[in-house]
Parts: structure tokens; sequence; C-alpha cells
């Protein structure tokens, strides 16, 4: 709603502190206008029945005109009362009551809206509720309290004193429950606007958290094609790998999650449950089988000399999405080795172990599941966990996403002595945190074998 009229409707007002306090004045201007409209029909007879008239009609006039003043600048503001203006209405509500003798016959003070001052100071303390000083508010509240005594004076008769006692306990009531409803609120408005905040930067993070996921190996192989100078076969495989990244950022870009499936383009096959008459269907995962993947990328790497040894792991599948980051998990390493491990050989090798049954380890439903490791070996330079620190790649790319998606994920390196990643089909003891929390890459060095 963007027209003035939509700023009235209470239903369209937003659940933030501005909301809240916009909230406040429409409360205030309901509270002070209804008190008028109530001392509207009992001013001529008040009138009629004052000992001083014009005194009397002068009184009330300062109370109508105060309430429609009041409401008027809490709807222009959008909040309640500010401290200085509060004052102000506490202190004609207190001159109101004290005057109240003077105007008033002795036998109409109590129980007629003739006698509209003990109505008109409720309806300030009420709405007084929303004032920020704490101390205006207690100061003011005894100042009514005080002055509604004096309004009593003495001609009123003992039969009475309960009802006045019970009408000063209504003002301290009444200002407490204000006060609270108030407070409460206004906490409620604070908590929800800093709850917002921080949901938009924990998405911020994720969104630059799957940015960096996105471009990390696109960048490495476009910097390599500019860096590095090689023979056409080798630039013909980063040209090739670039096209593979371009797909994934276009995808990205294009608002997709680039999670769908490998990135070659194959569809992932879904696997056929046995279905019974009387039992559901379950709804399948989309699987991927995991040899040909991991092929796939060693082909893209030849240039390693990737020996790939995974005819332990024939027949296995992982979802699609564990598909995908395990994919970008590898590309990553093999690209790591390329830029700084100076390698000579590169071991890939897959194993299948027994496992749970159904798809908790991450292959398909309908077999007998069956947990799996990956080891990436490389003979290269190796590095000090303990003096480096894990760039994009490595923490995000492989150890951070590989968690999230329930792979655990252990790194072994020593200087000299190369460096070994080993993926699980199920996470380690210390599986990494889900969502937008950055993973830590020291659990991975913990979780090596």
């Amino acid at each position: 709603m963007t027209s003035r009229s939509g700023l009235w409707r209470v239903a369209e007002l937003p659940t933030t502190r501005a909301g809240v306090e916009r909230a406040f004045s429409y409360f205030t201007a309901g509270v002070r206008l209804g008190t008028v409209a109530q001392m509207v029909p009992a001013v001529q007879l008040g009138a009629d029945r004052s000992p001083h008239e014009a005194a009397y009609l002068a009184c009330w006039g300062a109370a109508a005109l105060a309430s429609v003043a009041v409401s008027v600048v809490t709807l222009v503001r959008r909040r309640p009362l500010g401290t200085a203006v509060s004052v102000l209405d506490f202190a004609l509500a207190c001159a109101l009551l004290v005057l109240g003798p003077l105007v008033l016959a002795p036998w109409d003070r109590f129980g007629t809206w003739t006698a509209f001052q003990p109505g008109y100071a409720l309806c300030v303390i009420i709405t007084a509720g929303g004032v920020r000083g704490l101390g205006v508010w207690a100061a003011g509240l005894l100042a009514v309290s005080v002055c509604y005594w004096v309004y009593l004076g003495g001609e009123v008769g003992s039969d009475m004193t309960s009802t006045a006692i019970g009408n000063v306990l209504t003002y301290v009531v009444y200002a407490l429950v204000a006060r609270m409803f108030f407070g409460y609120t206004r906490r409620i408005a604070r908590d929800a606007d800093a709850s917002r905040a921080r949901a938009a930067e924990l998405a911020r993070r994720e969104e630059e958290r799957r940015a960096q996921l996105m471009m990390h190996n696109g960048v490495a192989v476009m910097r390599l094609l500019t860096e590095q100078e090689g023979d056409d076969v080798s630039r013909a495989r980063l040209v090739g790998q670039a096209e593979v990244e371009l797909r994934r950022m276009r995808s990205y870009l294009r608002g997709g999650t680039s999670e769908s499936g490998p990135s070659d383009g194959l569809a992932p096959t879904s696997p056929t449950a046995p279905t019974a008459p009387t039992v559901p269907a379950v709804p399948t995962v989309p699987a991927v089988p995991l040899v040909p993947l991991v092929k796939r990328v060693c082909d893209r790497f030849a240039d390693l000399n990737v020996v790939a040894s995974l005819d332990l792991g024939t027949g296995l599948r992982i979802p699609a999405a564990r598909a995908e980051a395990l994919e970008r998990a590898l590309e990553s390493l093999l690209l790591n080795v390329r830029e700084h491990a100076h390698a000579n050989e590169v071991v890939m090798h897959l194993d299948e172990g027994a496992g749970e049954a159904g798809v908790g380890a991450g292959e398909g439903p309908g077999r007998r599941a069956a947990g799996w490791t990956l080891t990436v070996h490389d003979d290269g330079v190796g590095f000090d966990p303990a003096s480096v620190t894990a760039g994009v790649g490595l923490r995000e790319v492989v150890v951070g996403e590989l968690r999230r998606r329930g792979l655990g994920v252990g790194i072994a390196s020593a200087v000299g002595e190369g460096t070994t990643v080993t993926v699980r089909s199920r996470p380690g003891p210390e599986p990494g945190p889900a969502g937008p929390t950055r993973p830590t890459v020291w659990a991975a060095f913990a979780d090596a074998p």
C-alpha cells in the first residue's frame, strides 16, 4: 500500500519499531477522543448544575481541546507524546482536578460524566504509559493521585470512602498495565527488528558464500589460462574446464542453484523402488553414479598424471546435490595441486565398505546402502596446517560444502610429504555445522584418518 490512506489501516502497519510507535499513536488518539466523546453528552447538564457555569465550561473546553490537540500531534508525529508534552498533559490533568471542587456541586463528584475531571485524568494516565522517561511517568502518576484527594476534599461523606480509594487504585493499576503494554510491545518490536537484521545478515553471508563457491574454481582456471604458458593440449583442457565453470556461473547469475546434477549435463537417474499395494510409495532421491563422476574430473586434469583406482566403488550412486558438491571439491583440490603442490603424481582411491540400509549414507534407495571412502593423495610439497591459513577453495569449496552435504572430510599434510584429503559417505566424529555458519578447517585436519 503506497497511498496515504494505507497509513491509517492498522492491519497494514509494518511490524517494526516505527510501525509499533505509529500503532501507539492510534491508540493514544483513540483513548483521548473516546474520552471527549463521553464528555460531550453531559456538558450541558454539568454547566447547568455548576455553581460557576463559565468556569465549568472553560475547564471542559480546556480538557476537550487538549485531548484533540494530543490526538492530532501523536497522529502527525506517528508516535506517543514526548517528555515535555507529557509534563504539560499531567499538569493540566492535575489543575482540572484541583479546580474541580470550585466548578462542581458536591453531589456531582462521583458516578457521572458531569464530573469529567477524574475520567480525563484517567485517560491522561493511560496514554502517558508510552512516555520514554520513567521518572516523568512516575511523578505524573503520583501528582494525579494526590490531586485526586484534593478533588475529593472534605465534602464527600464517609460512605463514599471505599469508592474514592477504589478510584485511586484504578489510577495506579491502569497506569502499571499501560506502562507494561507499551514497554513489552516495544521490546517485541525491537527484537523483531534485530531478528530481521540478523536474518538479512545471514542471508548476505550465505549469498557471499554461494558466490565464492560458484566463482572460485572458475577464477582459478581463468588465472591459469592467462598466466601460464603451455602446449595446445594443455590449453585445450583448460578451455574445457573454463566452459564447465562458465555454465555454472551462468546458472548462478540466472538465479539457479547449479546443484541439480553434475556439470557435464548428464541427467541423474532415479533408482526404482519396489512397490506394494498396501505400502505408500517412498519418494526417490535422484542419484548419480560415483565412479563416472570421478573419472570425468580426472580426465580434465590428465596433465597431472592422476592415477584413479576406482574399481572397488563400481555401482555406487550418490544424490545429485552431493555429486555436484563432490565434483566441485575434487576440481578445487586438483587445481590446488596444479598451482601449488608441484606433484609428480596424484592418486585417487575409492573404496566401498559396509553401511546402513536406506539412503542415510547417501546412496540410492531400495538397496543395501554401502559406505564409501574417496582418498585424494598427491606427492607434492605439502604444507604445515599450523602455519598456513586455508583459502576459499579448501575452506568453502572442499570442507564447507561437503560437510553441508553430510559428507565427512579429513585433511592430512606435512611439509615435503604431500597432502591427503579423505572424503567419507558419513560424517566423521566432528561434522561441520550446517547452514550459513562458517565451517572450521581445523576440524577437517582433526578428522583425518
